[in-house]
């Protein structure tokens, strides 16, 4: 911006939109030619050691034409001038530009010709010159080295420092990398910030910063050097620090330039579990505008506005940031707030700033175990250096510092033998593994140790501690083979039986019971080639059970040797070998029974002819005794199952004779075979018996003739082509069944007449009418079939057609069938029977009915049913009644002067129909009757009211009174002129009062009776 004009006035017209932007050279060059000498305007503030303003003067005409080379411009004399160039650091911008346009030694009337040769010298090379600060440009670190100083803990984010890197173009574009990525990175502005959370060593941590150019390739670097803060710096800090907003971009030649931000505020650290005062101050914030200005400060942020609210407050007058109660790393490790700063009318004079606060840890929790108790597990005789479990403990310290670094270390070992040192323990990891030799499970079977861990790197001075259980079980290993207790075991077993334990093998094994290196296992070396005998194990006893698997013959075998060896599920561990305590002899002795005799051979196959008369021998058929070494004993023979009772055996010799005709043809015999079953007894001790099985094959004779199937058939009264197939079938078998014969007989004429046979294969034929009508019946068409036997036998079998009137298709039609459908016997008796079991029920329903309409009319208590002239009868099923449902009043019944009201008791106490448990109260005999008319008249009114009453039933029903209790004025009906006998008043006036009153008349007039 030119002097002499407004800071809002540019000093040419704006190019259009389409001519390009200005390059820095014409704008150098707009600022060297402007009206007047550069001069500082009103609203510029000017900072101290500012030049005076210099006086107005016309500025040049500008040369549109170039110009010829100048000299070079000679050197400034030797020496100090009195004029130097010194920047304002305060002053405005143009004031700036003032100061770098002026030349040492040159006077004000002396700019014309240097703005010449300025001219010139553009017009020979571009010009890298900048109007702030007065130097030339230099792309590049304004500095070699940036030196910082953190704190021992670095987080994760956390910004380190600010580089600075300078471009004299606006188009360029620079990337920063690091040579170290892995620990810190370099943001687009040039924020150095941790990529990880680490600590930094002591002494200096360095490395180097690059800056690439995308575009021309260039690099530059620059050295960053980092020194870790002293113990001191966390007290140092509570000595009051201001935060100062950082200044805006200036204006600068007519447009805004970016700048980058000089500098990070670093975080302040603030050590937790604090004991105050409260509210503790930590920092100001203020603006360098707060001298012409009445600001605000606020902050924002979670531990300010956002939860958890109210850590920290500001003053919003001084900027004080103050914390009001102490923080807990644990909780919350660090709070980001922004601060701001606004007028008194709310509005934002500077940009929001980022605080961070970081809780600086201290040693204020003890390691915690995961778990109390530690089970772990080794086997026995392991090697020194065998890992045994894991022990993990967790300290809510920062584990980045010495309060959060656990040490382990084993504080005691229970029992101490064989040694007391049996584990070590990793200090760091927490593995616990062996350290001596001599585990043995048969001595030792768990060990407990007490596990120390200590933060501080396990210091015992300043670290906390905490303890755990570590419970290591030893576990077993085959190292001890089993050993039988003896070397012979004895057994016996009867002959023939099979599946029982004949000898128990017992062992003893020093290993852990019930496990794979304990578990038993026996085979058989020698003595039981043909493998009739097995070796179970009882897992409860671990014992061997010798048992019988095949039967054993005490004829041929009456003693058994075998040779037993006994091991483990698992092979014996490395070094150990079988004693010979681990092989033993089994003795077994066969006892002999008496054996069930054997029939020779067990089934007996025997070839006959049917049709053998009873009385024939068949065949013989014997047992034999397999005990040669016992007594002789004597066989006896029986039938033990004959299905057709054909067949018996002599009970001696075991011959076996017929009772009965053998027929092929029975109903017991399949696939020509009959089966019947004999027993052999002995008379031993005990008596044994054996089974055999006779089977005889029947062989076929020609002794069943052959008959026609079916035997109901159906064809059409025409002759058409309507053959009706017949079939012949024949009990025997070939060569006594077909092929067969088939012919219609001569007697009587009309068969052959009426119907001719067609034989078309060797059981079938066909029957046809001969001629060309037959009227529709039923005709019984009898037809004789030969067999083919030796000698052939025949039979005349009587075949029953339907001939009935057909179709085009040859089947009956409707009408005929109509006419042959009917019901049977059996279907007619099931329709007579629900018939009559119908007019019985209906019977009974009707009975019911009339019974239960006489009771109800024998119910009624004054009307008979003759005597009632009414014509609709309604019957009300009311049950009991007081006398608050009558409509009159049954005082008048009674003496006025004989009710007594305060004896009453209220209505609603108890239930009408229940007897008072006290005495109920005495009302005094009447003198005196009513009056007959009384009675009457009041009777009269009843029944006029009832008559003419609406909602009144047709007649009185009768009603049921229960009990109504003691005070009623109604008294019982019982008592009504109890006080005189029935002889003492006259009743017959009731018998003028019409049939209404008939039964009243009866009661009350009928005399003595």
């Amino acid at each position: 911006m030119c002097p002499g004009k407004s800071p809002r006035e540019p000093l040419t017209p704006p190019a259009p939109p389409s001519r390009q932007r200005p390059s820095r050279r014409d704008s150098f060059a707009r600022c060297l030619l402007c009206e007047s000498p550069i001069a500082d305007t009103p609203d510029a503030a000017a900072g101290p050691g500012a030049p005076p303003p210099l006086p107005p003067r016309r500025a040049p005409r500008i040369l549109r034409r170039p110009l010829p080379p100048f000299p070079p411009w000679p050197a400034p004399p030797p020496g100090p001038h009195p004029r130097t160039f010194r920047p304002a650091v305060h002053a405005s911008p143009r004031h700036r530009f003032a100061s770098m346009c002026r030349i040492a030694g040159a006077p004000p009337r002396i700019l014309p010709p240097l703005l010449l040769m300025v001219l010139a010298a553009l017009q020979q090379a571009p010009i890298k010159a900048t109007c702030e600060e007065g130097t030339l440009c230099k792309t590049g670190f304004p500095e070699d080295v940036y030196n910082a100083v953190i704190s021992r803990g670095v987080h994760k984010g956390q910004p380190l420092l600010n580089v600075r890197f300078r471009s004299c173009e606006e188009s360029r574009k620079v990337n920063f990398e690091s040579s170290a990525p892995s620990e810190f990175r370099v943001s687009e502005d040039g924020v150095v910030y941790a990529a990880r959370s680490f600590q930094i060593s002591p002494g200096l941590t360095e490395f180097l910063l690059y800056a690439n150019d995308k575009e021309t390739q260039e690099k530059w670097q620059v050295a960053v050097k980092l020194a870790l803060e002293p113990e001191d710096s966390v007290k140092e800090q509570k000595k009051m620090e201001d935060i100062v907003f950082p200044r805006h971009p200036n204006k600068h030649i007519g447009h805004l330039r970016r700048q980058k931000r000089d500098w990070v505020i670093p975080p302040i650290n603030l050590p937790e579990n604090s004991r105050g005062p409260f509210p503790q101050e930590l920092v100001r914030i203020r603006s360098d505008r707060d001298k012409s200005l009445s600001l605000r400060y606020s902050v924002t942020g979670p531990g300010a506005d956002q939860p958890p609210t109210g850590i920290f407050i500001i003053n919003p007058i001084s900027g004080q940031l103050s914390v009001t109660k102490p923080l807990d790393r644990e909780q919350i490790a660090s709070f980001h707030l922004r601060a701001h700063a606004v007028d008194v009318n709310g509005n934002q004079v500077e940009n929001p700033i980022d605080i961070v606060i970081n809780v600086i840890d201290m040693n204020d929790n003890r390691p915690e175990f995961l778990h109390q108790v530690w089970n772990g597990s080794v086997p026995e005789g392991s090697k020194p250096g065998t890992y045994v479990m894991t022990v993990t403990a967790i300290d809510a310290d920062d584990p980045n510092q010495l309060n959060g670094m656990l040490r382990y270390r084993i504080l005691s070992q229970a029992p101490s033998t064989p040694s007391p040192s049996m584990f070590t323990i990793n200090n760091e990891t927490g593995d616990i593994i062996t350290v001596a030799a001599g585990l043995d499970r048969e001595k030792v079977q768990q060990y407990t140790l007490i596990i120390q861990a200590t933060d501080m790197e396990g210091n015992p001075t300043y670290g906390l501690s905490n303890t755990a259980t570590a419970v290591i079980t030893v576990t077993d290993v085959n190292d001890n083979p089993p050993e039988f207790t003896a070397m012979i075991f004895y057994g016996e077993v009867p002959e023939n039986r099979v599946d029982v334990t004949v000898a128990n093998l017992t062992v003893t094994d020093k290993d852990q019971p019930h496990t794979p290196a304990w578990n038993a296992m026996y085979r058989m070396t020698g003595g039981d080639p043909t493998g009739r005998f097995t070796i179970n194990t009882d897992p409860n006893s671990n014992d061997g059970l010798v048992t019988v698997v095949k039967p054993i013959d005490f004829e041929t075998n009456r003693m058994f040797v075998l040779t037993v060896a006994a091991e483990n599920q698992v092979p014996l561990a490395k070094g150990i070998q079988h004693p010979p305590q681990s092989t033993a002899t089994v003795s077994i002795t066969v006892i002999d029974v008496n054996e069930s005799p054997i029939f020779v051979p067990v089934t007996k196959l025997v070839r006959q002819e049917e049709g053998l008369l009873a009385g024939k021998v068949l065949t013989s058929f014997t047992a034999q005794d397999p005990d040669r070494y016992m007594q002789q004993t004597t066989l006896r023979y029986s039938k033990l199952s004959d299905p057709a009772n054909w067949l018996k055996i002599d009970s001696i010799n075991g011959q076996v004779t017929t009772i009965g005709v053998l027929d092929r043809e029975s109903p017991h015999v399949k696939n020509n075979m009959y089966n019947a079953t004999f027993l052999a007894s002995d008379n031993g001790i005990p008596p044994m018996s054996g089974t055999g099985t006779l089977q005889i094959y029947l062989l076929d004779i020609n002794d069943n003739a052959p008959r026609v199937d079916p035997q109901e058939a159906t064809t059409c009264q025409t002759l058409q082509p309507n053959a009706t197939n017949i079939t012949a079938i024949d009990d025997d078998i070939d060569p006594n069944a077909g092929p067969f014969a088939f012919e219609l007989p001569h007697h009587p004429s009309s068969v052959r007449n009426n119907w001719t046979i067609i034989r078309i294969s060797g059981d079938q034929a066909q029957l046809a009418l001969r001629i060309k009508y037959l009227e529709a019946g039923i005709y019984d068409v009898p037809i004789i079939i030969t067999d083919s036997g030796n000698p052939p036998k025949s039979s005349t079998s009587i075949l029953k057609v339907k001939v009935c009137q057909c179709d085009l298709n040859g089947d009956c039609t409707d009408a005929d069938r109509i006419v042959g459908a009917g019901l049977g016997t059996g279907a007619i008796i099931a329709i007579l029977l629900c018939i009559i079991i119908l007019l019985v029920l209906v019977l009974l329903f009707v009975v019911w009915m009339k019974r239960r309409d006489k009771e109800r009319q024998a119910k009624q208590l004054l009307i008979d049913p003759e005597d009632d002239v009414r014509d609709n009868i309604l019957k009300y099923d009311e049950e009991g009644g007081g006398e608050e449902d009558q409509d009159y009043d049954l005082s008048q019944l009674q003496q006025p002067d004989t009710i007594e009201p305060d004896a009453i008791k209220p209505v609603g106490i108890r239930r009408l129909d229940e007897r008072p448990i006290h005495a109920e109260p005495q009302y005094p005999v009447r003198s005196a009757a009513p009056h007959p008319g009384d009675i009457g008249d009041f009777i009269n009114e009843g029944l006029k009211a009832a008559d003419n009453d609406p909602t009144a039933p047709p007649y009185d029903s009768l009603l049921v009174f229960d009990y109504e209790g003691s005070g009623s004025t109604a008294g019982s009906l019982s008592s009504l002129n109890s006080s005189s006998s029935g002889g003492e008043q006259d009743y017959d006036y009731l018998n003028d009062w019409g049939p209404r009153f008939k039964k009243l008349a009866d009661m009350y007039g009928g005399g003595d009776d």
